[in-house]
């Protein structure tokens, strides 16, 4: 998709499944159900979509996925299916993980951050070699140490290797990461989670991550059970979305299994909509899973 200069592509990583009740946390399943099928287990089908972002002068990818380092038992818990091949995350566009000059992680759990590092020949290294890769300080630190509720939500031997090979940029607060693409840290789904907004030739644009992580969530009460801060959570959307909608910005939805990107639309009432782009704008390139 153009975008002012910026050429933008989404790129679905991975489908998988989590609990229905943890993605609305105090939402009664009476009416998340009506958004959302749930299986016998009470799972509902999600995505890892990606945002690549070419301004012309820097490649920068948004988040990395849950990655390819499962166990049989683990991708059967998740009903995890790889959608690409992770040593080739952007083939489907001509180019290799070496082109990509920025890797932004919204936050460190292991379904955004899955897919920073490779294994190979027995040992971890990062998966995009000449990217530098950035996170908030905060949430590095609290990868560390985070308590037992937390604590199955991060792998740190997806966040070590980017550190040892001094490819890692902890960052602390809101900051440019090159131009036309900045993150504002939120808070909210954690301590420290940040959303990324880009903009160029006066266009619009924000990576929602966890804070809105599917069209389901666009009421500002719906969030996750997952949140560490469900009501810091509920506070940014409120902020966010009456000037998304007012100014018309496109809204990329990393979780959302149907077409991730659009547009929020206010209506008298205050309520939010969800406007997706046409279906058209997607391209499902086989076998790589590449949406363009």
């Amino acid at each position: 998709m153009q975008f002012g200069k910026f050429r933008l592509h989404i790129i679905r990583e991975c489908s998988f499944k989590l609990d229905g009740g943890a993605m609305f946390g105090v939402v009664p399943k009476a009416l998340w159900s009506r958004t959302f099928a749930c299986d016998q287990d009470n799972r509902i089908e999600l995505a890892c979509n990606l945002l690549f972002i070419d301004t012309g002068k820097s490649r920068v990818l948004v988040e990395t996925g849950m990655g390819p380092r499962w166990s049989e038992r683990e991708r059967q818990r998740f009903e995890l299916k790889s959608l690409l091949d992770h040593g080739n995350v952007l083939s489907s566009l001509g180019l290799s993980n070496e082109d990509v000059d920025a890797v932004v992680l919204s936050h460190l759990h292991f379904d955004h951050a899955g897919g920073a590092v490779l294994l190979k020949e027995g040992k971890l290294v990062p998966a995009f070699p000449k990217a530098r890769y950035y996170a908030q300080k905060g949430e590095w630190e609290l990868a560390h140490e985070i308590n037992a509720r937390g604590r199955a939500s991060y792998r740190l031997d997806d966040l070590v290797p980017l550190s040892k090979n001094s490819q890692l940029e902890l960052v602390e607060g809101d900051c440019e990461i090159v131009e036309g693409v900045r993150v504002s840290r939120t808070g909210g789904h954690t301590g420290h989670h940040q959303v990324i907004t880009f903009r160029s030739e006066g266009e619009k644009g924000i990576f929602f991550a966890d804070i809105m992580p599917t069209k389901s969530h666009i009421s500002p009460p719906w969030v996750m059970g997952y949140d560490h801060y469900p009501l810091t959570s509920c506070d940014v959307k409120a902020q966010l979305l009456p000037t998304a909608a007012r100014e018309n910005w496109l809204v990329v939805l990393d979780h959302e299994p149907d077409v991730p990107w659009g547009h929020v639309v206010q209506s008298q009432d205050n309520k939010f909509e969800w406007n997706p782009l046409p279906a058209a704008t997607l391209r499902i390139d086989e076998p790589s899973g590449a949406l363009a």
